[in-house]
């Protein structure tokens, strides 16, 4: 049996089966994590993509039952070059060709994930589908991949969001209570929270501004999640209620798009976005610059040159990608708020970011000295 990918421009790879038998569809992109894929898998934030894996060995560590970001695995699709023939790894519980199958990813293997990735790179993300039924016929494939919806203006967190509400508790004596807005967070924000002596209460992303103010939480947290951030209006407008109360907020990944938003800046789509575990960061204040970790194709539009005058105050960029000069995170000068746009609680990879669960902190102390 034969696999075949095909993206919107008519370039065609081939390869084998991988996962579930069937038809997908969703935006390309490739991820650069050499380990991790388990979460990658489970991040909300990969829902409407297919992924291609850059490193050559998918597989080798199989999939084991507490490292998972979320309840299922999120990617349309998956796309590796050498598959794991046998998994082995004390913790692992079953391979990972058998955990796509069971949760219906179709995916395809044998693929030269090298060309695939410079593809995008040159010419920027964009709809592919994979078929691995018999007789799949590329034209046809084709046809329905341009058919298919795209990346923007796609509005994704309805349906990774919680359907209710629940709560992390603090390790040991609780310090403060954070309310997290589920745009599609991943397991370990709630378990950075605690490590910190922090309750966190996870809410649906279309909470109401006065249930969150009952709550009357010490602070607020944007979660990473997924799709276009321009769709995101009611959540804009939560943040603006979030600001306008002058209650701490920390914001990342997505929910740094839907700060920028809130403070007046517009998004707008990444060629081919970053993805995976090596990303290096400067933080503009200390010169230091942190290898971090990303799932992002749209970007917010603020100026590096400048301190920005917003209906909040003075903004600024505080972090900027090396790669690319992209906005990286933005700091609130007169308000208490601030956000990233990678993951410093990256389960899978560096932890040079986790300093900003602290900063988070500080700025609840402040407010509640």
């Amino acid at each position: 049996m034969s696999a075949v990918l095909v993206l919107e421009d008519g370039r065609v790879f081939r390869g084998e089966p991988y996962g579930a038998v069937g038809e997908t569809f969703g935006e390309a992109v490739f991820a650069t994590g050499m380990t991790g894929y388990q979460e990658t898998l489970t991040d909300p934030s990969y829902r409407g993509q297919i992924v291609c894996m850059t490193a050559p060995h998918i597989g080798n560590t199989g999939v084991n039952d507490e490292d998972d970001e979320s309840e299922r695995i999120w990617v349309n699709g998956y796309v590796v070059r050498d598959p794991a023939r046998r998994p082995s790894n004390w913790r692992s519980k079953r391979g990972l060709d058998e955990q796509l199958a069971s949760q219906g990813i179709v995916g395809i293997a044998g693929v030269d994930t090298r060309a695939l990735t410079r593809h995008l790179r040159e010419r920027g993300a964009m709809r592919c589908g994979i078929s691995n039924v018999d007789g799949a016929d590329a034209d046809e494939l084709l046809a329905k991949v341009r058919q298919s919806p795209s990346m923007v203006g796609a509005d994704y967190v309805a349906d990774v969001t919680t359907r209710r509400p629940y709560v992390v508790r603090a390790d040991g004596e609780p310090r403060f209570t954070v309310a997290a807005i589920d745009l599609g967070i991943k397991r370990n924000t709630p378990r950075s929270f605690a490590r910190r002596g922090i309750t966190t209460h996870v809410l649906p992303a279309y909470v109401t501004t006065q249930e969150l103010v009952t709550l009357a939480p010490d602070g607020v947290f944007l979660s990473n999640g997924p799709g276009d951030p321009a769709t995101t209006d009611a959540v804009v407008q939560l943040t603006k209620g979030v600001l306008d109360a002058g209650i701490p907020l920390f914001g990342i990944c997505f929910g740094n798009q839907v700060l920028g938003r809130a403070l007046g800046f517009g998004t707008y789509k990444l060629t081919f976005g970053h993805r995976g575990i090596n990303q290096p960061v400067q933080d503009r204040a200390t010169g230091k610059v942190e290898v971090t970790a990303h799932n992002h194709g749209f970007a917010v539009d603020a100026p590096l040159d400048r301190v920005s005058d917003t209906p909040y105050g003075r903004v600024e960029v505080s972090h900027v990608g090396l790669n690319d000069d992209v906005v990286e995170g933005l700091v609130c000068r007169d308000v208490p708020a601030f956000s990233v746009q990678y993951h410093p609680e990256a389960a899978a990879g560096p932890h040079d970011a986790s300093y900003l669960f602290d900063r988070f902190v500080a700025l609840m102390e402040e407010r509640n000295a």
